[in-house]
C-alpha cells in the first residue's frame, strides 16, 4: 500500500503534468502562424535579456538538449523571426538575436494568450492564483537545483 506523503507526491505531479499539458494544447491553438509554445518561449526569453545568446546557453535556460534548440532556432530562422551569426570571438559558435519580424510575432502571440490565460486567472480567482505561486516557484528552484 502507498503511504500517504508517496500519494500527496504523485497527485501533486499528477495534476502538474496534467494542467501543463491542457495549458500547452489550448495556448498552441491560439499561436499565430503555426508557432509552437518551444518557438514562443524563445522569443519571449530573447526580447526579455535584449541580447544575443548562443544556442548552447539558450539550451541551458530552457534545460533542453542543444539538439531540440537547434531544431527550434532553424525553424524560428526560416521564419524570419531570429538571426543567427557567427560568434566573431570563436569562430565554432554561433550567436542567436530576435529579429524585428521575431518582436512583432512575440507580441501577435502574446496578443493571442492573454486572454487565455486572464480568462484562467478570473476563473480561478487572484487571491488563489497568488497564494499558489510560491509553492509553484518554491517547486521549480528546487528542480532546478538538481
Amino acid at each position: 500500500m502507498t503511504n500517504p506523503e508517496n500519494a500527496l507526491a504523485i497527485s501533486l505531479f499528477s495534476e502538474l503534468l496534467t494542467a501543463d499539458q491542457l495549458l500547452r494544447n489550448r495556448l498552441t491553438r491560439v499561436l499565430p502562424d503555426r508557432m509552437e509554445i518551444s518557438h514562443f518561449s524563445v522569443l519571449n526569453h530573447l526580447a526579455r535579456v535584449q541580447d544575443e545568446r548562443s544556442p548552447a546557453q539558450l539550451a541551458r535556460s530552457f534545460h533542453v538538449t542543444r539538439g531540440a534548440m537547434t531544431n527550434t532556432l532553424a525553424k524560428l530562422e526560416i521564419a524570419g523571426y531570429v538571426h543567427i551569426r557567427p560568434d566573431w570571438d570563436d569562430a565554432r559558435r554561433k550567436m542567436v538575436s530576435i529579429s524585428p519580424a521575431g518582436k512583432r510575432a512575440r507580441e501577435a502571440a502574446l496578443a493571442a494568450m492573454t486572454p487565455v490565460i486572464s480568462e484562467m486567472v478570473g476563473e480561478l480567482g487572484a487571491e488563489k492564483v497568488r497564494a499558489a505561486l510560491p509553492v509553484l516557484r518554491e517547486l521549480r528552484l528546487k528542480l532546478e537545483a538538481e
